[in-house]
């Protein structure tokens, strides 16, 4: 595996582990029942592995204006991950029950932030466990270390940009992950709005996986790009979700495919549905 790698296999990462130093990071979370992954992290993970809290870790408080998933400050998550043991330099492997939903948001910020050395694990937690890989259920106590941030600014989009294109009638490339039912406004289980941001298109993330949570084949990805853009205008991609999270996963299979990274929108459809006077659409 090269440091520029998306993902990782199983064999992969455990030849990795054997080899040089690696620092893996537990990203099970369950939105219905935030407590879940961490307590499934204390029953069995990937040895050595360190746990990263959706809610607690990646994100910072919900204020009035933003997603459910805002980024957290960005002092404060250099000191997450100084604790993590993460510096500048060392291999990061990111992994979540299996399909890399939560796990592609850890891998986003850390390139965010300047460390391109990040993957994640392919077919994750599931994957590991059905390769018979090893659990432990220790806690890791990895030694400090300093991680130096490089934000880029130019890797997110706001809701000031897209409102602004969206007033003025532009044509963008705005895909939104989340299922196609909850893009049309036919229902939504999680926000108090229903619809998609107007212009925006969809690309469901869970059709980027096969069953077992396995990443499908880069021409898959392609194909998939390809067809969602025919006859689009030639303007960067920027990807949404409900609140920031399966996005980064589009941003993934966006580079499987051999497209630039999508602008991330961070605070997404919990964002932009903050202000009623922002215009939503639903299907016909």
């Amino acid at each position: 595996m090269t440091a520029t790698n998306d993902l990782i296999t199983v064999d992969q990462l455990q030849a990795l582990m054997a080899s040089t130093p690696v620092r893996v990071v537990d990203c099970r979370f369950n939105l219905m029942d935030t407590g879940q992954g961490r307590r499934e992290y204390q029953e069995g993970h990937i040895p050595g592995a360190t746990y990263a809290h959706l809610d607690d870790d990646l994100a910072s408080p919900i204020t009035a204006d933003s997603g459910r998933h805002p980024l957290p400050d960005i002092d404060d998550f250099v000191q997450t991950l100084g604790s993590w043991g993460i510096d500048n330099d060392i291999q990061v492997v990111a992994y979540d029950h299996s399909n890399g939903a939560v796990a592609a948001r850890l891998w986003w910020m850390l390139r965010w932030l300047g460390h391109d050395k990040v993957a994640v694990l392919d077919g994750g937690f599931a994957a590991w466990t059905s390769a018979g890989g090893a659990l432990e259920t220790e806690v890791a106590d990895d030694a400090p270390a300093i991680f130096i941030a490089a934000p880029d600014p130019d890797m997110i989009v706001t809701t000031a940009e897209i409102s602004a294109a969206v007033a003025a009638g532009e044509t963008f490339n705005l895909v939104d992950a989340r299922d196609a039912a909850r893009f049309k406004g036919e229902n939504e289980p999680i926000d108090t709005v229903a619809g998609h941001v107007p212009g925006a298109i969809n690309l469901p993330f869970p059709g980027g996986v096969r069953e077992d949570g396995t990443w499908l084949d880069v021409e898959h990805h392609r194909r998939r790009w390809d067809e969602l853009l025919v006859g689009r205008p030639e303007k960067p991609l920027m990807a949404m979700c409900g609140s920031g999270v399966t996005a980064c996963h589009l941003v993934i299979s966006a580079r499987l495919s051999g497209r630039p990274a999508p602008r991330l929108y961070v605070g997404s459809w919990s964002e932009w549905i903050r202000d009623k006077e922002r215009p939503v659409a639903r299907a016909d």
